[in-house]
Formats: structure tokens, sequence, C-alpha cells
């Protein structure tokens, strides 16, 4: 369902016969180009950093309110969208699968598409979406019910419509598309209900399935319709039949890197939680590894095929999902390098031609279930702080509680992270918080949770659970930190004009010092940020954008850190500010 806002423009589009359109060598620029803003993370390596400069640490103090678009209705639920900017328009997905076109100068709505969302459906971790893509003359994203929809860019028309999973086995999907030489590319969510992650890839313009590849060892892949490959071997880490329902969900969704013409996907936690019951618990050997959840994958864009992988948390048993977004950059020295922050607490950097290990160190402080990482990227596991087993257990019905640091939450979870290119660092939204964990029973019911695992989110220090770092990835030293009342959920955007902002729970869009963490601006948009900043020049002058709408997972799973946080209110609304001319030079 979609309605118009502007009949004026509507008869305009009428009459028009021919718009621009995003082609493959746009959103291989997008990252340089400074008038619009066409893929998820500002560039398909996901740095989210912008040259723009005009906004710097001097001009700064004079950014202003442009215009607030309010995404209407009782749907005031967590905003977690990164808006998109093109031709005049800007593109923005709101809870609940909805998706809006506003006048980039005058914040009118020009179109809405509301999807139709059907009874039953099974979203984890609140009602959001995570952001749109552009290409040709549409615009796409997915909805709650696990499809992806294809939009004409001008009206709002559905062009195509099509189902990634079944919603009723607990799929949905929430990220931002990623599209790479006319493939629409989409993972899938639903975790936490045995689900089977997966990644397919669509043609852009038909939605026509071309390749499928699952994540979890034993599933086939498919190529043009046809069987491919196998994904890894069959138990070669997964005991009898787990691996039929083995977790490992896609649902962040992926970036790109040209230079090795790579996907790079994360997958989530194996299921179920309760790591003794798929074998995981006992020996550290390899055969209970649970390939390939946990992990970032390397896949061919042509056919779906691996390429490699790289597994964070072999024998995961606390719910540290390997979803986190995979940031192509080049360090200090010339090596062309990955980064990602994982849940598990460890900042790891990969060779980005073949996803091989080069080092990793921890951002989040007091790491509990394990005391580092070796010379081959492998957890060295304290197994004392592994949930204890429930069938050892004297009632049989729930093991031995464990205190475990970071909580299942994450050091870092799905907000990004930004890198930026003249300092070299990266800028982590983390979190600072322990759980009390325990195993249980369970087994495999479709469409209800499967999780065997009891948690509770504790806080581990009085004075800031949020925490924003600046990392230098060739060294793992922490540079500068930035302490936060309320867990930091949103996304973090890095500028030429030295600048870094993000927001937080409270409700400020602030930005930072690059260099030095000092705060230089903030600003209240009247509901807590868990959006993602983006930057972009129009007319000669400088903007800035964030959606601003309280929620996500901290509210519905956060234990005592949510009562720490249930004070926030919730809201829905897009905030533009601007640096004037008459203001860009002023001191």
């Amino acid at each position: 369902m979609k309605r118009f806002a502007l009949a004026a423009f509507a008869g305009m589009l009428a009459t028009t016969t021919a718009f621009a359109q995003v082609t493959e060598a746009d959103l291989a620029g997008d990252a340089s180009s400074t008038g619009d803003i066409l893929t998820n993370g500002m560039g398909r390596h996901l740095q989210r950093f912008s040259p723009l400069d005009m906004i710097n640490k001097e001009t700064v103090k004079n950014l202003v309110p442009a215009w607030a678009f309010s995404l209407g209705g009782e749907k005031q639920r967590g905003q977690e969208t990164q808006p998109l900017v093109y031709d005049g328009i800007m593109y923005v997905t709101g809870s609940y699968s909805r998706l809006y076109a506003i006048d980039v100068k005058t914040g009118e709505e020009v179109w809405q598409y509301d999807a139709r969302l059907p009874e039953g459906i099974l979203p984890c971790c609140d009602v959001i979406n995570r952001g749109a893509a552009i290409y040709g003359n549409k615009i796409y994203f997915g909805t709650l019910d696990a499809r992806i929809v294809a939009l004409d860019l001008k009206t709002g028309d559905v062009v195509w419509r099509e189902k990634i999973a079944d919603y009723k086995a607990g799929y949905s999907y929430t990220a931002a598309p990623l599209i790479v030489n006319g493939l629409v590319i989409t993972g899938n969510s639903g975790g936490e209900f045995g689900i089977v992650g997966e990644v397919q890839a669509r043609d852009a313009e038909t939605g026509e399935l071309v390749w499928t590849r699952p994540v979890i060892e034993g599933h086939m892949g498919t190529f043009k319709g046809k069987e491919s490959s196998m994904t890894g071997t069959l138990n070669a880490s997964w005991p009898g039949d787990m691996w039929k329902t083995g977790g490992g969900a896609t649902w962040l969704g992926g970036s790109y890197d040209a230079d090795t013409d790579t996907l790079v996907f994360g997958a989530g936690n194996p299921a179920p939680w309760n790591s003794w019951l798929r074998n995981a618990g006992e020996k550290n050997d390899g055969s209970g590894d649970n390939l390939y959840a946990a992990s970032r994958i390397g896949i061919n864009p042509e056919n779906g095929e691996i390429k490699w992988h790289f597994q964070t948390t072999p024998r995961e048993g606390w719910d540290f999902d390997g979803v986190n977004e995979v940031v192509a950059f080049t360090d200090r020295s010339g090596n062309k390098r990955f980064a990602t922050a994982d849940r598990n607490g460890f900042f790891y950097v990969l060779n980005r031609e073949d996803g091989k290990f080069v080092s990793a160190t921890p951002f989040v402080k007091n790491i509990t279930w394990a005391s580092g990482i070796d010379e081959n990227g492998r957890p060295i596991y304290n197994e004392d702080n592994r949930p204890g087993n429930p069938t050892g257990a004297a009632d049989g019905k729930k093991g031995e509680t464990v205190f475990s640091v970071p909580s299942f939450l994450g050091g870092k979870n799905w907000m990004p992270m930004a890198h930026s290119p003249q300092t070299g660092l990266f800028y982590v939204p983390s979190n600072e918080w322990g759980m009390d964990i325990w195993n249980e029973p369970v087994t495999y019911k479709k469409g209800a949770a499967y999780l065997g695992s009891g948690f509770t989110i504790k806080p581990i220090f009085e004075d800031h659970i949020g925490s924003l770092k600046a990392i230098d990835p060739d060294t793992g030293e922490i540079k500068w930190e930035y302490k936060n009342d309320a867990p930091l959920w949103g996304g973090v955007m890095a500028t030429g004009g030295g600048l870094v902002f993000t927001g937080t729970p409270e409700g400020y869009l602030k930005a930072f010092d690059a260099e030095s963490g000092e705060e230089l601006w903030k600003f209240q948009t009247g509901s807590g940020i868990v959006g993602q900043p983006v930057t972009w020049e129009m007319d000669g002058e400088q903007y800035v954008a964030v959606a601003s709408g309280w929620g996500g997972a901290v509210p519905l799973w956060g234990g005592e850190v949510a009562k720490k946080v249930n004070y926030l209110n919730q809201g829905g609304s897009i905030w533009v500010f601007k640096l004037p001319k008459q203001l860009a030079m002023a001191k």
C-alpha cells in the first residue's frame, strides 16, 4: 500500500518520460561522490567516511536544523535506518517495513510505501529496518515477512516482490540489500528460531533468483535454478542432523570488496544457543566448531561459491553472532586489509586476498570467555566460563550459571563503525556489560524460539555502558574513548572535516574531534538515536541527517540494563541539519 503526498509532483511524473538511472559505476564511486548517498555504508566497503570538510572542527558549532520529518502514525518503534539521497529525493525506511521518499530541499513527503505485513511475523529484535538500496530506476528494501521488494524510484509503485524465506518458520529480513553488477544480494534474519542462514542473489531488473548460498555446512547451494555445490562437508563439524536447523543467520547484510571481487557476509550464532547439544562444549579439536556459524565468509558474487571463511567464535556458546560488518581498508603500510569488531569483544584484522587472520585485540574490558586469541586466530577459551551442561545437572533442567563478559548483545552489535583514511583509525560504538547465562534442554519446533539458554544482562561499570572508541587497527591501541551512560546502539560516521558523528539513546546527535575525542557539538532530537548518520552536499552547503526513534534489541532483551533505560521515549523522525553558506567560514 502506498499514498501520494504531493499531487502536483505525481502529475509531473505523468508527463516526464526519462529519468537519470543509477549505474554500477555510480555505486562503485559512491564513497567519493559527495552530492548523493547511494549505498548503505556510504560506499560498498562500508567505511562510512565522507571527504566533505565544510563542516569541520571550527565550523561544526554553526550546524543548524534544516528540516525534520515525522515517520507518523502509532508505529513509533526503533528507527535503525540509514538515509539514501539521490536526484533531489531522500529515501528512508521505517519500522514495520515502510519506505518514504522525501523532497530533500523542503522535507515534504513525495510518496510512502507500507508493506502489507501478515499476522504472525516473528522478528526477534524489534520491528526495525536498516535501509534500502538503489539501482537503475528502482529502490529495493526488505520486509519483516522475509520478502524483498523493488519499487519505482519516482512513484513508489511495486515493480516486483519476491519471497526470501518462510516467515512462519521464524525468518524475517531487516538489513539493507547490497547491489553488485546488477544483482540484488540479500541475507536473512531469524537466528533465534532454528532457521538456516543464507545469501541470495537476484536479477535487479526482474527479481529472478540467480544463486543461493546457505552458510551452514551440509546445505546445498543453487545457481540458475540448479544445485551447485554443498556448503562445507556434511557432518564435519556438526553432529547428526543438528545442521538442518543450524542457525547462522546472515541478518546484517554484507559488504563488497572491488579489489578482490568478493562479497563478505557474516554468519550469526549457531542454533541452539546450548552448545552442549551441538557437541561444541566437549572438545576443542574442530569437530564441534559448527561451521560456518559465527564466521565471516568471502563469496564469489557471480555464482555464490565460497572463496574463504574465518570463524571468530568456534564452539560458540554465548550468542556471539559473527555478523558484524567487515570493512575493507588499507593500513599505514599499504596492506589491503579487512577489519571487523566482533560481538565476542575482539577487534580483528584479516587479509583481504584470502580472509586469513592478521591480528586480534580486545576492544572491551574484562572479557571472561577467552583469555586471548592465538596466532591462528582461534580463541584461547576459559572453559570454566562456558555455561554448564544441563544434562549433567542434578535435576537435568538447568546447567551451571556463569557470569560472562561481554553479554550476548555483544561488545559491539549491529551498529556500524566508521573508518577515517585521514586518521587511520576506526571509530567503534561498543558496550561494556556482562550477563548471567545458563543452558537448558530444548528441542526444535518450527516457528518457536530455539535457544536452550537463559540469561540476564547486567552493567559492569557504574558510570557508563556505552563507549565510543577510536581504535588503531595496526596496533589495536584505543586512542580515545567517549563514555555514555546508556548503551550505544546507533551507527557512526567520520568526515574529511576531522569529525566523528554518532547518536545516543538519550536523544543527542553528537560530533567529536576525530583525533582527540573531544565533544564539539550536540543536538537533542527528542527520542533516542539508533539510526545511522550520513552527510552530503547540495547547492554549495553541507548537510547531515539521522533517524531518531528509540528501540531495537536493548529495551526488549536488556535485562537489568533495559530497566535502566526504560524512561527513554520512543519516536520516529528524520532530522536534517546544514551548515549555511554564511556560517561556513565563521570561526
